[in-house]
Formats: structure tokens, C-alpha cells, sequence
């Protein structure tokens, strides 16, 4: 007998509290940039906890992957807003990045007051190979589930070839794969459509967010709903610019940056990466903000630090802003320009989530939409790969060193834990932490 599809699968559905409890943990433990935190998320929510199924997932990732903007984080808001509606997205954004706001302003005080400090980089020494291991198994995981053919793999191949030899920008290959999947459609849909969802069996995935399940209400788009979050959201975003730059002058390097991050926040496709160069040449020669020494070190404080990659923006705010302090002491400029960089930098994903995902939701099921879905995740299992081979270059070939053996090591051991024993996120990050304090000490003595 066939039971008729509910919003939401209440019976499983977490209450806020524990998906609160989620978010706030997941703000501790994201490291390795854009893929480690997808790879967290997956885990967690796709395979552990069942809170969203595999094709509702990638429908979320394939979306959040076109906006400007940090992708994971923009994820987190999607799927908190699913569960929750629009305080569960603003809880699962906001958690995604207050942890890593708090932990990096800290560690720009320490760097800007005292340099460098080595306990600290030994933590970050053992956490990256651990994050690398993290890494690696999402890019098993989800080419497992993506790459259902030999033109899915084909997409795959050619987006790490072209990203990662050819230096195409990512828009146009994520735009290029939408055209491929839309096009391959109509011509042979059978290779295309292979992110169908399991409602093509009958049969439910047994996830809370399910593939048969309604949208419930909160999630249906409404013209007046987002005409509402066109006026809120933009208020948010600007008025904070407008007030910095009626009291301290427009001029002030805090403006400055509430100003170019707002801008900077507009055309960020491709994640971090892709908009890093830019940004750290108009942050060392055009403002003079910080130095390219500065901007690098500040670079790798990001990479070791739990949130998005893009929260470098906010160590460029601080420095610059203790580098510029005008009539302010330093500490409180650099924690104004701290402040500004990241509001600008993260408000705007909000805005693109809200006002967005009503449609997206409106349009999962459909098969010319799917296919360019599953071009789009083929191509992104490139990408990802690309950016796993990136840190993992950096981290067993630092620049003026030789191989690190060690951190090698804590990769196998953290890649053969994940893969063979299932061991969670949690502990394998524990894990590299104790192994580069461990380090550090053994090399004291």
C-alpha cells in the first residue's frame, strides 16, 4: 500500500536544539577549506544522522556552487533552512562562522602583538595532513555516488584537467558542465539523468529530508516573501558601511574595506581560491593595508583554522585596520576593520540562500534540471580533486623544505581510519592535533 509523501518526515526530524548543537559543532571542526567542510557535511548529515538524502544533498551543493560566495557555508544555510526554515538558516550559517571569527581574531592579535607563536603552529602542523585524509575520502565518497558512467567520469577528468593544468576559471567550468548535462539531456538522457531521485524505485531513502518528500511551506517561494528578504537583507548589509563611514569618515580604511569586501563579496564565484589573487593584490598595493609577508601568514592562519577559507578577509581587516587606525587605538580599529570585512563578506550569502532556494526547490525533479545537476556534480568531483591535490602539495611539499615524512604519516593513519574503521570527523581531527603537539615537544627535547 503506497503511503502519501509528508513535508517532512517528522517522526526523524531532529528538533532545533539538536540541530543547534550540530551547527555549533560543526563551527569547531570544519577545517580544510570548502571540501573538507562538504565532506564533514556529508558524513554527518547524508550518512549518519539521515537528515537529508544523497540527491536532495547534491541538488543543495549544485546550487550553492554557482552563487558568490563560500559554498559550504552557503550549504550549511540551505539545509538549515530545510529543517528549520529561516532561523535555522541563519543558525547554521551564523554557527558555520562565529567560532572561526572569534578563533582568528584572536590569533591576529597574537600574530600582530607578539609574531608568530610555535605551539600554535604546531597544532596547525598536524591538523592540515589530517585534513588532507578528510579531503581524499570525500573525493572517493562522492565520485562513488556521482560518476555512474563513462560520461561522468569523462566530465570529471576533463574539469581537473582544465582547473588544474589549464587554469580554467571555475564559473566556466561549472557553466560549461550545466550546458553539457542540459544539452546531453536531450540528446542520450539515459547517460545524463544520474542523479535521479530513489522516488523512481518507489521506494524512500529513509532520510528526514527525503527525495518524495513536499516542499513544506516554508520552503515555497512567495514574490512579497522575497521582496521582504530583498529589503531586510540589503538594510543588514549596508547599513553597518553607511553609519562606519558617517562616524569616522569616508576615507577610513575600515570604510574602505566595509566598501571593497561588499564589492568583492558580489563577484567571489569560484570560492576562495578563485578570488584570493584578487583580493590580495588590491589589499598590499592599491590600499597598502598589510604586506605581502602579512597577507601570506595570514593566508595560512585560514587554511589551519576551523570556517570558509574566505575568513582571510578578516585578518586582512584587522591588520589593515591596526596597520590605519586613524583616530582610533589600534586594537580598536584592527577589531572594527575584523568586524566589517566578515559582515560584508558573509551577509550576502544569506541573501542569496533566501531568496534563491524557493525556486531551486521548486525545480528538483525535473529531468533537463537534473541532468545539468549531474554534469555539474561530475565536474565538481574534478574540482574537488583539484583542490585536494592542491593542499596536499602544500602540505608533504612546504615551500623550501623537504618531503614531511611525518605529516605523511598522520595522513595514512588518519585516510586508513576514515576508510577502513569509520572513525568520525571528531576524533580524527583530535588525532592531528595531538600528533603535531607531539612533534612539537619531541623536537624540544
Amino acid at each position: 500500500m503506497s503511503q502519501e509523501p509528508s513535508s517532512i518526515s517528522i517522526a526523524n526530524k531532529p528538533s532545533f536544539a539538536e540541530a543547534f548543537r550540530f551547527w555549533l559543532k560543526l563551527g569547531f571542526i570544519s577545517f580544510g577549506g570548502p571540501t573538507g567542510q562538504i565532506a564533514i557535511m556529508h558524513r554527518e548529515l547524508v550518512e549518519r544522522k539521515r537528515w537529508i538524502s544523497e540527491t536532495r544533498f547534491l541538488h543543495a551543493l549544485n546550487y550553492c556552487m554557482l552563487l558568490p560566495g563560500p559554498e559550504a557555508q552557503q550549504l550549511a544555510i540551505y539545509i538549515g533552512w530545510l529543517l528549520h526554515g529561516t532561523i535555522g538558516g541563519l543558525v547554521a550559517g551564523s554557527l558555520f562562522v562565529i567560532p572561526s571569527a572569534f578563533l582568528l581574531w584572536l590569533l591576529a592579535y597574537v600574530y600582530m602583538t607578539f609574531g608568530n607563536v610555535p605551539v600554535i603552529a604546531a597544532i596547525f602542523f598536524g591538523l592540515k595532513p589530517a585534513v588532507m585524509a578528510i579531503v581524499a575520502h570525500a573525493v572517493i565518497r562522492i565520485g562513488k555516488k556521482a560518476l555512474k558512467n563513462g560520461v561522468m567520469w569523462s566530465i570529471a577528468a576533463a574539469a581537473f584537467v582544465a582547473i588544474f593544468f589549464l587554469k580554467v576559471p571555475f564559473p566556466i567550468i561549472i557553466f560549461g558542465a550545466a550546458l553539457i548535462g542540459f544539452l546531453g539531456s536531450r540528446i542520450a538522457p539515459r547517460w545524463f539523468n544520474v542523479l535521479k531521485p530513489h522516488g523512481s524505485t518507489g521506494k524512500g531513502t529513509g532520510s528526514v529530508l527525503d527525495d518524495h518528500d513536499e516542499a513544506p511551506e516554508h520552503v515555497r517561494s512567495h514574490w512579497s516573501r522575497a521582496l521582504r528578504i530583498c529589503l531586510v537583507a540589503g538594510a543588514l548589509w549596508w547599513v553597518p558601511v553607511l553609519t562606519a563611514g558617517w562616524l569616522l569618515g569616508w576615507q577610513h580604511a575600515v570604510v574602505q574595506q566595509g566598501f571593497f569586501f561588499s564589492k568583492a563579496a558580489m563577484v567571489t564565484f569560484g570560492g576562495a581560491y578563485a578570488v584570493l589573487p584578487y583580493v590580495a593584490q588590491q589589499a598590499v598595493e592599491r590600499y597598502g593595508w598589510l604586506s605581502a609577508p602579512q597577507m601570506l601568514d595570514g593566508l595560512g592562519l585560514a587554511e589551519s583554522t576551523p570556517g570558509p577559507l574566505i575568513m582571510v578577509v578578516q585578518f586582512v581587516g584587522f591588520v589593515g585596520g591596526w596597520n590605519h587606525p586613524g583616530n582610533l587605538s589600534p586594537l580598536v580599529a584592527a577589531t572594527l576593520g575584523a568586524m566589517i570585512t566578515t559582515w560584508v563578506t558573509f551577509v550576502p550569502c544569506f541573501l542569496w540562500i533566501f531568496l534563491g532556494a524557493p525556486y531551486i526547490e521548486a525545480l528538483r525533479g525535473r529531468e533537463r534540471l537534473s541532468a545539468a545537476l549531474s554534469a555539474i556534480t561530475a565536474a565538481v568531483v574534478g574540482v574537488v580533486l583539484n583542490l585536494g591535490v592542491w593542499f596536499g602539495v602544500n602540505v608533504l611539499f612546504p615551500p623550501d623544505s623537504r618531503f614531511e615524512w611525518f605529516a605523511a604519516a598522520v595522513a595514512v593513519v588518519s585516510f586508513v581510519a576514515l576508510v577502513r574503521f569509520n572513525v568520525g570527523v571528531v576524533t580524527i581531527v583530535g588525532f592531528g592535533v595531538v600528533c603535531g603537539v607531539a612533534r612539537y615537544l619531541f623536537l624540544l627535547v
